[in-house]
């Protein structure tokens, strides 16, 4: 598996690396937080999927690369428009986005998320953590190690649903995990989340300056590759630069 980070400040103003489709979705959407989403999670998929598959970073050929979605909104890549043997997720937060590739051929679904390291109430836990979790939260002092906790535990949360192909619509509390604390050399550790109907999905989690990445897929693998040339994780800041300008401008906007 790979893996790379960009921010959004490294998406450019030219656009030729969308596909016809992928522009059409864009250009409907009026919310300036959805598009720079929309771009930050594209430029980053296609810039990984594109390396992973040596298919070149200039615009045309990562145009030649899609991110579409299933009905379920799980992510799936088309190549040259037809879909590829190839296992992608994409989170994003805070201006930026991570994506997790899986090797060209794998059948296994993956989940990855990204997160930071903020205050959660005592009733976000009680809602949508299961008693265990809740347990290992509170019984922290409040300050950065439950912040972490808590957080921690809600992103595996999210990457586990996400091979579930899910996502949100479950009930958290259907998962549950389980944290291990031993990092490696590379900075990942190990993770676990269980079902309810006993099914696991191993992972890895890290934690890169105030943010939190997440990983779990539907069996055990080796931490993911970090690809060459994305941003890095460990020295960003949280962006939210939409809130200047919430609404995207009309493109027949005049001063005056």
């Amino acid at each position: 598996m790979w893996w790379l980070a960009h921010g959004e400040h490294e998406v450019g103003p030219d656009l030729e690396w969308l596909t016809p489709r992928e522009r059409a979705v864009l250009d409907g959407l009026k919310y300036t937080k959805r598009r720079v989403e929309f771009l930050t999670r594209r430029w980053t998929a296609k810039r990984a999927v594109a390396m992973v598959l040596g298919r070149g970073l200039a615009p045309a050929a990562m145009a030649s690369v899609e991110i579409r979605h299933h009905l379920s909104g799980a992510p799936w890549v088309a190549v040259d428009g037809q879909a590829a043997a190839i296992d992608v997720s994409i989170s994003d937060r805070a201006g930026w986005a991570v994506c997790l590739v899986g090797p060209p051929g794998a059948n296994g679904a993956l989940g990855i998320d990204l997160e930071l390291v903020e205050p959660r109430s005592d009733a976000f836990v009680g809602d949508f953590f299961t008693a265990g979790e809740c347990t290992a939260v509170r019984h922290l002092a409040a300050g950065e190690a439950r912040d972490e906790a808590a957080n921690l535990i809600w992103s595996a949360k999210e990457a586990a649903l996400k091979v579930l192909k899910v996502g949100l619509r479950a009930d958290t509390r259907d998962v549950e995990v389980e944290v291990g604390r031993l990092r490696r050399d590379d900075g990942w550790s190990a993770l676990s989340v269980t079902h309810r109907d006993g099914s696991a999905f191993p992972g890895w989690w890290r934690r890169d300056g105030v943010f939190l990445l997440t990983l779990a897929g539907r069996r055990l693998s080796p931490p993911p590759v970090l690809l060459d040339g994305g941003g890095q994780l460990a020295d960003a800041m949280p962006v939210h630069s939409w809130l200047t300008q919430p609404l995207v401008p009309s493109p027949d906007a005049t001063e005056g």
